[in-house]
């Protein structure tokens, strides 16, 4: 009986030992062996753990937010990066390079991970540190969107036109706004305003300076450039064309063709233009009133021809001094320009033949209108009229006379007298190098406003003829009331002259005008500099080299107010 009973105990303990684990079966739907099923849940549970658990690593290496932060303004969106963030890195770094650790073996890849791992599973905390509202946040954190980069397509045309217009003033609309136009469609909008092609100037765009011209570049040259002239130039006002050796008529033929507003064409340093460039200037463009050919070659009889028909409409000439080109200045004094106001004529430095003869009696007959005149490193021989008869009109609205030169001048008192008859609006005079002029020549001048007088003597082998000058106390005296700008550079006056001339300019406190002062290589002192610069306030250009009479650690040039009340105190 005890046996029979504990053989009929232990199955029934058995099945009541079963019991939970046959209810887990049932209830799972799972059949097999006990240690089967075990294995099976137990493998369940760790596979259902392990892709839990992946994307929870991720999250936690991920950082909760970016590390930028993105404002909107008026015009355009600003990505700022934040240096402050407490996070490692950012959203927007690029991975590092990883090809060398992509070639370690698989054990040390393995050991690797198995390193990192406690990093990167110790890193929860900071999640759950405070963070900045969600409120907040939302109202300074903006989600980066693809369409934030192409902020320049979005801009309104009239602004890009402001920025090209920038640009086009300090630079040139030529080639910036052929490259701009390239970029979207927006651009090329903004770009083609006719506005902004105001005002043009074309230089070695195609070919490079010295080499010659293939038949295929030289077509493609004229193609461009008519297609501009049509498309761009609508209100061309102010064209220049610098050295081109080639396609000069065409280009000055195609511009007064489809430019009506053309009102100046320079042609600087280009050779080959010929008179029928002159007589299509004369059929079309009947605006134009500004001539600028220095250093240029052309056929002198074409711009004579075009002057004698269309002068009444110039108003400004530029050419250079030579043997063929002296006829033009002939030609002006026959009254083919009566409203010239603007006349310069020029030459290079290294000149030898710089002789012109002039007949200024004429010109002031021919030119009543005449503003400006410069004859620049030329020597002007006058001539007298043919009937003897002087001309007492002069050039009554004169404001500007420049007569400089680095060589020798033959300008006398008389001469300069005689030019300036009449000009009482005169305000700027330029005399450098004209070591003939006295300055009693020049206070005798009717010219009560003068506002810069530059007669400084530059590279002239005469300028030590005259040693022991005086009289510029006359001028300064003057002219004390009005001088802006003095230039009396390596001019040998005596001290005592000098310090006069600077008195009467610093009693001049009320008008306070001057701006610079030029008084390199003269015998200038320190008391009669300080005279000057202790009351002259506005002078913020003051230049003292190579003067003998001064120390040592004064002699050179001064920019600015502050750098000459420097200067003051050492004079002290």
């Amino acid at each position: 009986m005890d046996s029979s009973a504990a053989e009929a105990s232990t199955p029934s303990e058995r099945k009541d030992d079963t019991a939970p684990s046959t209810s887990n079966k049932t209830s799972r739907g799972g059949d097999g062996p006990k240690s089967k099923k075990t294995s099976l849940k137990r493998k369940a549970g760790e596979t259902k753990n392990a892709k839990t658990k992946k994307p929870k690593k991720a999250r936690v290496s991920r950082p909760a937010q970016p590390g930028y932060t993105v404002h909107q303004g008026e015009d355009m969106l600003l990505v700022i990066a934040s240096s402050t963030s407490q996070y490692d890195g950012s959203v927007w770094k690029p991975p590092k390079k990883g090809g060398k650790k992509k070639r370690l073996a698989k054990g040390k890849l393995k050991a690797a991970k198995k390193k990192k791992k406690p990093t990167v599973r110790a890193k929860p905390k900071p999640a759950s540190d405070p963070v900045p509202k969600p409120e907040e946040s939302a109202a300074v954190f903006v989600p980066e969107k693809p369409a934030d980069h192409r902020w320049g397509e979005r801009l309104p045309e009239e602004v890009l036109v402001n920025i090209f217009q920038m640009v086009v003033v300090q630079d040139g609309a030529v080639p910036f706004l052929c490259r701009v136009g390239r970029v979207c469609r927006l651009w090329n909008a903004a770009a083609s305003s006719p506005v902004l092609w105001r005002k043009v100037t074309v230089g070695h765009c195609w070919i490079a300076p010295g080499k010659t011209q293939l038949p295929k570049t030289e077509k493609r040259i004229q193609e461009t450039f008519d297609w501009l002239a049509q498309n761009r130039f609508s209100q061309l006002r102010d064209f220049s064309l610098c050295h081109w050796k080639k396609n000069n008529d065409f280009a000055v033929e195609v511009v007064s063709q489809f430019c009506p507003h053309l009102r100046s064409l320079t042609l600087s340093y280009c050779t080959g233009l010929t008179a029928s460039a002159f007589q299509s200037l004369g059929l079309h463009s009947r605006s134009l009133q500004s001539l600028n050919l220095q250093y240029s070659e052309f056929q002198v009889d074409g711009l004579l021809e075009y002057l004698e028909n269309h002068g009444s409409q110039i108003k400004q000439i530029w050419f250079t001094h030579g043997i063929k080109n002296d006829r033009l200045l002939t030609t002006l004094t026959r009254g083919c320009c009566p409203e010239l106001d603007l006349l310069e004529v020029s030459t290079k430095l290294d000149s030898k033949d710089c002789e012109l003869p002039i007949c200024i009696q004429a010109l002031q007959g021919a030119c009543p209108k005449l503003k400006t005149f410069r004859m620049l490193n030329v020597r002007p021989l006058h001539k007298t009229m043919r009937n003897g008869a002087d001309s007492t009109s002069g050039f009554p609205l004169l404001e500007e006379l420049c007569i400089a030169t680095t060589s020798y001048s033959y300008m006398s008192d008389k001469d300069l007298l005689d030019i300036l008859y009449g000009s009482t609006k005169l305000r700027v005079l330029d005399l450098r190098g004209c070591s003939r002029i006295t300055p009693s020549g020049l206070a005798a001048l009717p010219c009560p406003e003068l506002e810069c007088l530059f007669w400084g003597q530059y590279f002239s082998s005469h300028t030590g003829l005259s040693s022991h000058k005086k009289g510029l106390h006359m001028v300064t005296q003057k002219w004390s009331q009005t001088l802006q700008q003095l230039d009396i550079a390596n001019q040998l006056f005596v001290e005592e002259d000098l310090e006069i001339a600077m008195s009467y300019l610093a009693q001049a406190t009320e008008a306070d005008t001057l701006r610079s002062l030029n008084l390199s290589g003269t015998r200038i002192t320190s008391p009669a500099l300080r005279s000057v610069v202790g009351r002259m306030t506005s002078l913020n250009y003051l230049n003292l080299s190579s003067c003998r009479y001064l120390p040592r650690g004064v002699k050179r040039l001064y920019r600015g107010t502050e750098d000459i009340r420097q200067l003051l105190d050492k004079l002290e």
